[in-house]
């Protein structure tokens, strides 16, 4: 059974090995540890074992992102890192490298899950509403207001509005409170096609609404 590859590390001391066992043989040349040409070579050699530390470590630690240092910047860089809707990005080592991890892993999605999802790694709990256009033979005239819910707390809300086509792309996410970047992290992130209506549940609330309807 053919034995695993495994990257073997080389010390200075590996190097001085080698280079002496290169050089020539005889009187001139003496090669035991108290030599003057031994303790050179083993000084000079040391420089060789720490730039193959440092290329084992590109190798085995600097490749991964879930343990990077040195090239972590560099990754970082190239995955669009620090996250230029947070004004105030983690510094911490650890911390870095989660966002890291989630932004090379992040697929992607168009459904309220995805935005959901992306909001808790932010720390907010949110709700998404979705709305659509008046239907006929769906639809009905009449009061169709909603009452609050487990699920859906807050003030009485139409289960549907009156207005253009478009108003199929338009979504309200109900966010606990304000936190700088939300808003641009989930712009980003959402359906081109669609247009994403914000409203805050705090002591700072303000609604934001630009949704073309008429509620019933």
């Amino acid at each position: 059974m053919p034995s695993p590859d495994v990257h073997v590390r080389r010390t200075g001391d590996d190097y001085a090995t080698q280079f002496l066992a290169s050089l020539p043989e005889g009187d001139a040349w003496p090669k035991d540890d108290e030599s003057d040409l031994s303790i050179t070579v083993g000084g000079l050699c040391q420089i060789w074992g720490t730039v193959d530390g440092s290329a084992a470590d590109l190798l085995e630690i600097e490749t991964d992102p879930t343990k990077a240092n040195v090239m972590l910047p560099d990754w970082e860089r190239n995955f669009g890192l620090p996250d230029p809707c947070l004004p105030n990005p983690p510094s911490d080592l650890p911390t870095r490298r989660v966002k890291l991890v989630q932004r090379i892993t992040l697929k992607g999605a168009q459904d309220r899950a995805f935005l959901i999802a992306l909001a808790a790694q932010q720390g907010l709990t949110v709700t998404i509403r979705e709305y659509s256009p008046y239907q006929c033979g769906i639809s009905g005239c009449g009061d169709t207001t909603k009452t609050p819910t487990t699920d859906d707390p807050g003030y009485l809300f139409p289960r549907w509005g009156l207005g253009g086509l478009d108003l199929r792309y338009y979504f309200t996410v109900t966010i606990p409170h304000v936190l700088t970047g939300s808003e641009c992290i989930i712009r980003r992130n959402k359906p081109a096609h669609s247009v994403a209506v914000f409203a805050y549940t705090s002591n700072t609330d303000r609604q934001i609404s630009c949704y073309p309807w008429l509620g019933f």
